[in-house]
């Protein structure tokens, strides 16, 4: 069974344990790339990988709403969790903002995206070219992270100006950001994915992980079945396995947060897997968005 996944292997391989180990007869290849890539992929070639993963929930709502996915009616989840019994979610996890303590030691932590742009005016020679953040013209989460924080406060563009006065750095995934965070090329990570940002903190007593406390971008990782996939029972038996409880019994525990079918999480506290994700998606909204985003950040 060959799985393309925006998800770092180390996060994932407990899921991929826990279901060879119930299933020994299913081998599983696993590759992971960006999620624009995924998209571009799966396009190119739907029959290439029988499962796909992405944190990029616009790009896989649209990818599920061409056609690409195969329905599958007998899946039961929440059905804010599911779009069209074709696309599902199974972990629900922030963005966060992610800082080295040393920057602000003898300082308040920021709590809110208007704290970190008060400290950032206050002291720009310390966060010059120490700032971290996606490039959402190649991070396809990045993008969607930046246009829902976008709709929901300016600030987000007033941030995006300081940033880009101090010369951020502009990343592909939360993986690179953290571990230029932990070496010190960077104070401030902005937007971090949470998973990765409690997993690479851990045992790391420099790094603090942020909520803002001003509002929260929360999306949901989703897993569709291939429309063309050559693996039709394996593929649709793993796609089961990640949105039961079971992999929250597995000796090897992931830093994912999963979904179960019990969740208390409030389908208001994330981004809705619903048509206004594509919204931002529209080749001339898109152009619009990023030509504003360039504006501000490329200076």
């Amino acid at each position: 069974m060959r799985v393309i996944s925006s998800t770092d292997t180390l996060l994932f391989a407990p899921f991929i344990e826990g279901f060879v180990a119930e299933n020994p007869l299913i081998s599983v290849e696993y590759l992971v790339t960006g999620s624009a890539d995924i998209d571009r992929r799966v396009r190119a070639n739907p029959s290439a990988f029988d499962v796909i993963i992405s944190s990029a929930m616009d790009l896989q709502l649209k990818l599920a709403n061409d056609g690409f996915a195969l329905r599958l009616e007998d899946v039961e989840v929440p059905p804010w969790t599911q779009w069209h019994h074709s696309l599902f979610a199974f972990t629900s996890e922030p963005a966060t903002i992610v800082i080295n303590r040393s920057a602000f030691e003898g300082r308040a932590l920021p709590e809110t995206r208007q704290d970190l742009i008060e400290a950032m005016r206050e002291r720009p020679d310390m966060f010059r070219g120490k700032i971290g953040t996606y490039d959402v013209r190649e991070s396809g989460l990045g993008y969607l992270f930046a246009t829902q924080d976008s709709r929901v406060s300016e600030t987000y563009w007033r941030l995006m100006e300081i940033m880009g006065g101090l010369r951020v750095k502009l990343y592909c995934c939360s993986g690179d950001m953290i571990s230029d965070l932990v070496d010190g090329k960077i104070h401030v990570a902005y937007n971090v994915l949470g998973s990765y940002a409690s997993a690479q903190a851990e045992g790391q007593d420099a790094l603090e992980v942020i909520l803002p406390s001003d509002f929260q971008t929360t999306m949901m990782r989703t897993v569709m079945v291939s429309n063309e996939t050559q693996s039709v029972q394996a593929a649709q038996q793993f796609l089961r396995y990640l949105v039961s409880d079971r992999p929250n019994d597995s000796t090897t525990q992931s830093p994912l947060p999963l979904l179960v079918a019990e969740d208390t999480v409030s389908e208001q506290e994330t981004i809705g897997l619903n048509p206004a994700l594509l919204t931002f998606l529209d080749s001339l909204k898109r152009k619009k968005f990023i030509s504003a985003w360039e504006n501000a950040v490329i200076q």
